[in-house]
């Protein structure tokens, strides 16, 4: 189960490599995407970007990956990312993304979900894609609202950031 290279338009979505750090830690040093991502240090500097690109590539080099990471290229730069993790073949995953603030407001992660849900059911045979949402990313419900999307329910205090516990609204596609 390989992450493939998926090429549109806008964007293509690749696997990361170790020389992706500098454009890793530019696009994703931002407090508003650390404060909206679980785990997702602030601030992000380069050596984040390579611990957290070592233990990706270390999981694209396994034959059965539970975790497949997209990387966001636009202009020959990694501006984010979007993965696929607790994966059960045939079954189900869940998906995590980011993409830098200069991104923003341009519908490019509707479209990158798009053609990683589109994977995930054609390539992957999932029946199920689910997605966690702190209760005041209103930007990202509506990328998953897009994306057809629905609106499961909250989980409450359900992410430990810092020393605060917070709730997630989960959100889900199944396929017919």
């Amino acid at each position: 189960m390989k992450s493939k290279i998926i090429k549109t338009k806008d964007f293509i979505l690749r696997p990361l490599y170790l020389s992706d750090a500098e454009s890793v830690a530019k696009h994703a040093h931002n407090r508003i995407i650390s404060r909206n991502m679980a785990r997702f240090p602030y601030p992000y500097k380069k050596r984040d970007a390579e611990v957290w690109l070592r233990r990706v590539v270390n999981y694209q080099r396994r034959k059965k990956q539970a975790n497949i990471v997209f990387g966001i290229e636009i202009d020959g730069g990694i501006v984010g990312a979007i993965n696929m993790h607790r994966i059960v073949p045939g079954h189900k995953a869940e998906i995590g993304y980011w993409i830098g603030k200069e991104y923003w407001g341009r519908g490019l992660m509707s479209k990158v979900i798009k053609e990683v849900v589109s994977y995930g059911f054609r390539e992957l045979k999932l029946k199920r894609i689910t997605a966690k949402v702190f209760p005041f990313n209103k930007a990202s419900m509506r990328v998953l609202e897009k994306n057809h999307f629905k609106f499961e329910g909250i989980l409450k205090k359900e992410e430990k950031k810092g020393n605060k516990y917070l709730d997630t609204h989960v959100y889900a596609k199944v396929r017919k």
